[in-house]
């Protein structure tokens, strides 16, 4: 028999903030019980049998299709299931999700009126996601030692981390609950630790608005204007975090004033890494979350579909690619501004997940506040925003050096799918943000035109990049700004949702 926790019997709830209390009690008890028989098996000390403690679980049951939706609700595309029946998830990190699934249980509550059922899951905590942000108590122990973990310990099973449900494949079996949540317990700890990894911060920073580059000129940029933003005492950012969990508070903000984030701005102030990981992230953090997250996933779709295959399970309240691009239009000038109202898929790497014939949508929400963006930004208005901003279709490849593939077969590709810019990482990133339902953009800046003779040489790129990345960047923070203002509701929109679509946002 497996050496558990004091078992925890399932209980019904009506209140949101009760029934996270109750998630978090039973997540807490099995950490604590995991990460004490952890330091008695590097002691040296045999352990009563083998060690396992579960995740919690959120249940709901109705009995009707239809439901109680408050006006509040009424324009929400989630926060309700699809019909009659039993539904479910496996849930973790409530200290790091607790506003997310407060949210998420008070919807439920008000749009079934019925109970929440928490309880204790059959599904096994891995013992590494039990370690805290800066333990490595494994790394002690002897080789012998380490290989006798897995006969004591849950260790992390990729069978239950699959991305099904998020993909519309998953098929319950007969007497299964039906998924509450596009992703299990394991799968966000699995990402959750696979950020620390390639981003070089913890979890906790990130933030609901999230920009990608594929250049650190773009990065640099946003390094100086979030320690310009904390030398402001009336900033509404409150922090600026770098690799290595490296802090830089606002000027004037005693580490206990945040009210979010005291715990994290008290004490260590995080150390830069001798090197850079592979995908930094940095984060102008709000209060409420609702600040900026920037990472430079370097250049190509495995990198772009790697970083949202972890960021997604934050659910973010939307992404945008800022970076560079060729211009493939003739009529197009290096420095002028491609927002992409399509996209052609030449990246390959999720052809499994997302087969080619789904369509990837523009997403008005993001297109407008794109739009007003650059207009606010650049001082160009209707008419003469077409001057420097062209709306079309983005192609995004695999292929680096496409221009050198015998008999123009690419070139033909994309002059018939009328694309007018191509790079390598938009349509990944619009993908998997329509694949998980994070609302995405992108918003590209060409800085060469290769079939057109005008190919990116080092002395012109330089001055390129000095003239228009601090307006670019500035452009993508604008449009934060104006999704910020509407409402992040509004964002969420029924063209990423499917037919019978999980309830959690």
């Amino acid at each position: 028999m497996p050496y558990m926790p004091t078992f925890v019997a399932p209980a019904r709830f009506t209140d949101a903030a009760a029934a996270l209390d109750q998630v978090k009690a039973i997540y807490q008890g099995g950490l604590a019980h995991l990460r004490e028989s952890m330091l008695r098996f590097v002691a040296g000390e045999a352990l009563p049998g083998r060690v396992r403690a579960c995740y919690p679980f959120v249940r709901v049951h109705t009995h009707t299709v239809s439901r109680h939706t408050p006006p509040a609700n009424a324009g929400l595309s989630y926060g309700f299931v699809a019909g009659p029946g039993r539904y479910e998830t496996t849930l973790t990190r409530p200290d790091l999700f607790s506003r997310y699934y407060l949210d998420q249980f008070r919807l439920l509550l008000e749009n079934h009126q019925v109970e929440l059922e928490v309880g204790t899951s059959t599904q096994p905590i891995p013992i590494h996601f039990s370690f805290a942000e800066n333990d490595h108590i494994e790394g002690t122990m002897s080789e012998d030692r380490r290989a006798l973990m897995r006969d004591v310990f849950d260790l992390p099973d990729l069978g239950v981390m699959d991305d099904g449900i998020a993909n519309g494949t998953y098929e319950a079996r007969d007497g299964e609950a039906q998924p509450l949540s596009l992703f299990t317990a394991a799968r966000v700890d699995y990402s959750l630790h696979r950020l620390r990894h390639y981003t070089g911060t913890a979890p906790e920073w990130f933030q609901n608005f999230v920009l990608f580059t594929n250049y650190q000129f773009y990065i640099d940029e946003f390094v100086r204007l979030g320690h310009e933003a904390m030398a402001d005492e009336n900033s509404e950012y409150v922090a600026f975090i770098e690799p290595g969990n490296v802090v830089t508070r606002r000027r004037g903000l005693d580490a206990g004033a945040s009210e979010t984030f005291g715990h994290l701005l008290d004490g260590s102030q995080g150390t830069a890494p001798p090197r850079l990981p592979q995908m930094p992230a940095y984060h102008l953090v709000r209060e409420d979350y609702s600040g900026i997250t920037m990472t430079n996933i370097g250049v190509g779709p495995a990198n772009a579909k790697t970083i949202t295959d972890h960021i997604a399970v934050l659910r973010p309240h939307a992404w945008m690619m800022l970076g560079h691009c060729a211009g493939l239009r003739n009529t197009q000038q290096l420095g002028d501004y491609v927002l992409a109202h399509a996209y052609v898929r030449e990246d390959h790497v999720l052809d499994e997940e997302l087969p080619l014939w789904v369509p990837i949508p523009a997403l008005s929400e993001i297109q407008l506040a794109l739009e007003k963006a650059v207009a606010d930004i650049t001082r160009y208005e209707g008419p003469d925003l077409k001057k420097i901003m062209r709306t079309g279709t983005v192609a995004s490849t695999d292929n680096r050096n496409w221009e050198l593939l015998p008999g123009n077969q690419p070139q033909r590709r994309f002059s018939q799918s009328r694309a007018v810019a191509l790079d390598m990482e938009s349509a990944t990133i619009a993908a998997n943000g329509f694949r998980f339902r994070v609302p995405y953009g992108t918003l590209l800046c060409v800085s060469d035109k290769p079939l057109h003779g005008e190919i990116k040489l080092p002395g012109m790129a330089n001055h390129f990049y000095r003239e228009r990345v601090e307006q670019h960047l500035r452009i993508g923070m604008r449009a934060i700004d104006i999704l910020r203002e509407e409402g992040s509701t509004r964002l969420h929109s029924r063209k990423l949702r499917s037919f019978a679509e999980v309830a959690f946002q």
